[in-house]
């Protein structure tokens, strides 16, 4: 969790900030504020980064998500093209519009495939959903073309992957809208945050609205502001927003560390014929977030699960069991469990969710070990490491 590892005099410098105002709220007290507008200020330097026309932060990426689909007029009976492997946020997002998740396989990108997309594409299909996992993009410029040939709207959900980039332009800036999260578990934290980002004026007013119940914002009387849409409340905090603003100025020093460790640690894996590495399609462009390789079979993949938890290796996850990242145990999904009536419940499904199956990406999760890279890591801690991989993988082969 490189963001939550370089708390410090920056992050308490813009929260006392707030404090000192009393206004947490993000919206007006022009008075009391005493110009001190953090959100407007995070908003403004992932933007910078991203090199997006327009950054809107809200309340988590979730609610990136959320907000991105509304903006972009996904709602009631809509098809979405999502993959089986992402944070189940994604899905929900989906079905809580009102539209319809049509899963698609994978590939060794650990992202949707191109052929996976074409595969599930049908009359009724609106929208490409493209997440991209642990830190880095996938085949983005298939992708996009086959968005354009089947007049498809393309969507990026990079919560995992701020700071990845493909030929120089960063993940989230390709499509209609991006979004990111800057939850506890991320590159950059906030607690609890998410932004949306686009070049569309339009779309980043939808968003700026839906957000807030419909607020414009135009004019300092926030009881007399028109409302243009409906909305919900996604608003980030001016807390959480200080806090996204301190880390956003360490991103660059956090990926520059994160590349030279991620490349000690694959060094000491490339001595394993029998491992192999994610395709990431321009590695250049790696967060360096994660560390992802395959394992030859699952077998031989639990095993050097098994051997790296007996040799105290620690933050690996071996994503097929688990309960938040891959379809084969998302029973509330493959169930459409909810507490309430969706459209996913009274519409014809595109897909049998509760029986069907995906082959390649199962094939592909079953071998997927992700090692979480730290920044902290000492010379002495990195020294220990590799030691440990070596004789934990020395065990298995």
């Amino acid at each position: 969790m490189p963001g939550t590892e370089l708390f410090g005099a920056e992050e308490r410098k813009e929260v006392n900030d707030v404090l000192e105002t009393g206004v947490l709220f993000r919206y007006n007290h022009d008075t009391e504020r005493k110009g001190i507008w953090k959100a407007r200020e995070f908003e403004a330097e992932v933007a910078k980064f991203t090199g997006a026309k327009y950054a809107h932060a809200v309340s988590s990426g979730s609610a990136a998500v959320s907000t991105a689909l509304a903006a972009c007029g996904i709602g009631y009976g809509d098809e979405v093209i999502v993959p089986p492997f992402t944070f189940v946020a994604t899905i929900e997002a989906v079905m809580i519009a009102g539209a319809l998740p049509v899963f698609a396989e994978i590939d060794e990108t650990i992202c949707l495939s191109p052929e996976g997309i074409r595969a599930a594409i049908t009359p009724k299909t609106k929208a490409v959903l493209l997440v991209h996992m642990c830190g880095a993009i996938g085949r983005i410029e298939e992708i996009m073309a086959i968005c354009k040939e089947h007049n498809l709207l393309f969507i990026e959900d990079s919560a995992q992957a701020l700071g990845a980039s493909y030929k120089g332009k960063m993940a989230g800036t390709f499509g209609l809208m991006g979004c990111y999260s800057f939850d506890f578990f991320k590159i950059v934290t906030c607690g609890e945050g998410g932004i949306v980002v686009t070049n569309d004026e339009q779309l980043y007013k939808n968003a700026d609205t839906f957000s807030d119940h419909g607020h414009d914002h135009i004019g300092n009387a926030r009881g007399m502001e028109q409302h243009p849409n409906i909305g919900c409340n996604f608003r980030i905090g001016e807390m959480n927003a200080a806090v996204g603003l301190a880390q956003m100025r360490k991103i660059h020093f956090i990926i520059e560390k994160q590349r030279r460790h991620k490349q000690i640690m694959k060094d000491v894996l490339k001595k394993y014929p029998q491992i192999t590495f994610r395709h990431i399609p321009d590695e250049e462009g790696d967060s360096a977030t994660c560390l992802s390789f395959f394992g030859p079979s699952e077998a031989v993949t639990r095993q050097i699960v098994k051997a790296f938890a007996e040799n105290g290796i620690d933050a690996c996850q071996y994503w097929y069991d688990n309960m938040f990242h891959y379809i084969r145990q998302w029973d509330q999904i493959r169930g459409i469990k909810a507490t309430y009536q969706m459209p996913v419940h009274v519409l014809e499904q595109p897909q049998d969710y509760a029986h069907i199956q995906f082959p390649k990406s199962d094939n592909i999760v079953s071998r997927l070990i992700s090692m979480i890279i730290k920044v902290n890591w000492t010379e002495e801690q990195i020294a220990d490491r590799v030691a440990k991989l070596e004789k934990a993988l020395d065990s298995v082969f």
